[in-house]
């Protein structure tokens, strides 16, 4: 558990996200019972307002849920424990917080550049493609999220054999 624990910490931080959130995180997901943020803060010796902190953009992610036990004052909290949704709730709230964004960014300098004549042609056209790739990239996953779950695991498994279904 401990090392699983780790390993998540510092995979979470490789991809931008704080390191206790991501151990937090593990924590829940192999606990086989909702724990109230003390015992979270005493089993990763972390501060408890980090955890407090931790737990509620775990919450933002929804990736855990608020649990309360009965004549037990305190919040508990339990992780969701699908990989497959917590797969697809991490990629919609990265796609939220940073596609999103720039798909924005991209459509205001696309229209600035096409607006201004001094605007060099390559800068345009290179503004341009990325703008179509992340239109496109977002199209696609918002296509891919709606699939049934077997139809998702029926992609994955074919992997790379996909590549023979769709050669032009």
């Amino acid at each position: 558990m401990e090392k699983f624990v780790l390993h998540w910490g510092e995979m979470g931080s490789r991809w931008g996200v704080n390191r206790s959130v991501a151990q937090i995180h593990a924590l829940l997901y192999l606990s086989a019972r909702p724990l109230p943020a003390e015992e979270i803060a005493d089993a990763l010796s972390i501060a408890r307002s980090n955890v407090s902190n931790s737990l509620k953009e775990l919450q933002a992610y929804q990736l855990i849920d608020v649990v309360h036990l009965l004549g037990d004052r305190r919040d508990h909290f339990k992780a969701e424990t699908d990989p497959w949704n917590i797969m697809l709730r991490i990629a919609e709230e990265r796609k939220r917080r940073e596609i999103d964004p720039a798909l924005t960014m991209l459509r205001d300098c696309v229209k600035e550049a096409d607006g201004n004549a001094g605007t060099d042609p390559v800068v345009r056209e290179r503004l341009a493609t990325m703008l179509e790739f992340l239109d496109g990239l977002t199209g696609w996953y918002d296509q891919v999220k709606r699939l049934p779950r077997a139809a998702l695991t029926g992609i994955m498994k074919l992997g790379g054999k996909i590549t023979a279904l769709i050669r032009h």
